[in-house]
């Protein structure tokens, strides 16, 4: 076998071969007639079909393997052997639905024994007629082929990657690199075709006395006691024992190992010449290092039943069974079985890396003197002595600092702001804004640093920032008294008080109540008269540069001194809370009446009611300063 890539292999082979079968053979026929018919005892035995099978043959092979997929964990191999085979002797008996009957009397030509079925006899070489020139036959030939996949996962792929050996890894090739193994094949598909196979078939539907067949000297003179067989003469296909192969190898833990293995036949072992093999299945735990191995077989395998053996391997020697133990223990073992041989490696080169760099001499460019893999073992130069190595060197002949990747530092758009300190190196700019010009962001010709509204086109007059109406009642902000609330340009953007607003704030002032004879507002009325404060002030509050006038009066019931400070302190007491509640006391006053203008008549109880009342009252608007 040889390597003719690093990856693709080819092998050339040859062998001779032999197999011998003997299927459905009867026991018990066997033990009456094995010491003679004449000592045997009568018997009645169906014996039914019987089938034996002899091939010899030689071949010659080519193989080929090759890895077919690696990636990262996963590796997967494959080969395929093609074959030319030789014919040697083919031999093969059969019976179909025979019966033997044995009448055992005191007297030979008395004792019978009836037979019944059919019986095939075919040979490529008539050895059984005494013919020794048996021999290989350059006329019979055929072709063959084998083929077989394995798959491996291999967790730690890294550890054993040829790129990245080191000298310490030198037996790191012999090692098994896998965690898990499954491998499966077919070997042994093919045939060989004879020229002018002989076949004899012979009806057994006979009865023969046992002196006659006690003067049978061998089985060609047993058979011609039944006269005239059906003898053809052609050629034949024999199919090689084509065999399924399955193996998993399990590394279980550091040196420990646990494999199943089995070989299952895929022939029909009851076709008339057919050879086959037996069906086995070995499941072996063993350790194996680089020097030794010890393995316990545990197999069962078809006609012998369950067998323990054992194996050792010593370097490149081995030897063992797959039914020592068992036949050592037991009596009662059916096989019995020994191999041993050894494997010679041939020599590899061993991996050296003399200037310890982790790169091996055969990959070094400077084999003695250590240096990165990226140039290919060489340490990296410095050209212009800045500390950068020339591989990171963008100025490798001109130094500059390890930040600017060895280069000195430019001033590529001339602001006098060195590259490494201008945010803007390709624009010129002011050191003020790091090397970047001022920018413009609405486009107003207002530059940002002095646009006070930076992102909205205005005016250079008013600061970049464009003339504003925020009320939205056609007076600019600059021009308008009321900025925040609508009014006419008549009135300088400022809302009039219109007869309705005086109207709503007569009634919601009337309703405005009072604890009896006390400026204390009446909280009784479970928030009627924080209500009503709450419906004025959201008129008030609707015309800022109106002046309004907070009005006390009573009846005329009392003293008219008390009167008057009540009604002022009770106009106070309602400007207090408007204030409280936001207000702009600037546009508030107040002033108390006591009973000096009455509505009603103070002679009747409700025109009385009507007099203590408090009043809002608007007293003018201030326009461009004024009242």
């Amino acid at each position: 076998m040889f390597n003719i890539a690093p990856k693709h292999s080819i092998a050339l082979y040859t062998r001779a071969r032999a197999v011998v079968n003997l299927v459905d053979i009867n026991g018990e026929l066997y033990d009456k007639v094995k010491d003679g018919i004449d000592d045997a005892s009568s018997f009645d035995i169906p014996v039914g079909s019987p089938n034996f099978v002899g091939h010899a043959w030689g071949e010659v092979g080519l193989s080929y393997a090759a890895v077919l997929w690696q990636s990262k964990q996963h590796f997967l191999k494959g080969g395929l052997t093609a074959k030319y085979l030789v014919g040697g002797v083919n031999s093969y008996a059969k019976g179909s639905n025979v019966n033997a009957k044995f009448n055992k009397t005191n007297n030979p030509l008395t004792s019978t024994l009836t037979t019944k079925g059919e019986f095939v006899l075919g040979t490529s070489q008539d050895y059984i007629t005494g013919d020794e020139d048996v021999k290989f036959d350059s006329e019979s030939k055929g072709y063959g082929a084998d083929f077989g996949l394995i798959y491996e996962w291999r967790p730690d792929y890294e550890s054993y990657d040829l790129k990245n050996a080191k000298a310490v890894d030198n037996n790191f090739r012999d090692l098994n690199k896998y965690k898990l193994r499954f491998g499966f094949s077919v070997t042994d598909l093919g045939s060989i075709k004879y020229k002018n196979v002989k076949r004899e078939v012979y009806d057994l539907n006979k009865t023969i006395s046992q002196a006659n067949v006690e003067n049978a000297d061998n089985i060609e003179d047993f058979l011609n006691l039944y006269n005239n067989p059906v003898t053809t003469y052609k050629d034949e296909n024999v199919n090689l024992p084509a065999v399924a192969h399955l193996d998993i190898d399990w590394n279980m833990h550091k040196k420990f190992y646990l494999n199943l293995n089995g070989n299952l036949s895929l022939a029909n072992k009851s076709n008339l010449n057919t050879s086959s093999t037996a069906n086995i299945w070995v499941l072996t735990p063993r350790y194996e290092t680089r020097w030794f191995t010890f393995s316990l077989p545990i197999n069962y395998m078809e006609y012998s039943g369950m067998q323990v053996g054992t194996g050792l391997r010593f370097g490149p020697l081995f030897v063992g069974s797959s039914s020592l133990i068992t036949n050592v223990l037991s009596k009662e073992s059916k096989a019995a079985d020994v191999y041993f041989g050894f494997k010679i490696p041939v020599y590899q080169k061993k991996f050296k890396d003399t200037d310890g760099d982790g790169i091996l001499d055969n990959n070094d460019s400077c084999p003695k003197l250590a240096g990165p893999i990226e140039n290919k073992g060489c340490p990296w130069p410095d050209t212009d002595a800045d500390t950068v190595t020339d591989n990171e060197d963008a100025c490798p002949t001109v130094a500059g600092p390890a930040e600017n990747k060895g280069c000195p530092w430019g001033d590529a758009d001339k602001d006098t702001v060195l590259d490494n300190a201008d945010a803007c190196p390709s624009t010129a700019g002011p050191v003020e804004n790091k090397g970047c010009p001022w920018p413009d962001t609405d486009g107003d010709s207002v530059l940002d640093k002095d646009d006070k509204c930076p992102t909205e086109k205005g005016l250079v007059a008013n600061a970049g920032c464009p003339e504003l109406d925020a009320d939205k009642d056609g007076v600019l902000d600059k021009e308008d008294e009321c900025p925040a609330v609508a009014g006419p340009a008549s009135n300088k953007g400022c809302p009039e008080v219109t007869k309705e607003a005086l109207k709503e704030l007569k009634v919601q002032a009337s309703a405005v109540f009072f604890v009896t004879g006390k400026a204390v507002l009446q909280t009784a009325d479970k928030g009627q008269t924080d209500g009503r404060l709450d419906a004025i002030k959201e008129i008030i509050k609707n015309y800022p540069n109106a002046k309004f006038s907070i009005e006390g009066h009573t009846d005329n019931v009392g003293n008219a001194i008390a009167n008057q400070k009540l009604s002022e302190a009770r106009a106070k007491a309602v400007m207090d809370a408007l204030v409280a509640k936001g207000v702009n006391p600037e546009n508030l006053t107040y002033k108390g009446f006591g009973a000096a203008k009455p509505v009603a008549s103070n002679k009747t109880a409700a025109g009385r009611a009507q007099n203590r009342r408090t009043e809002v009252i608007h007293v003018g608007t201030v326009y461009e300063g004024k009242l």
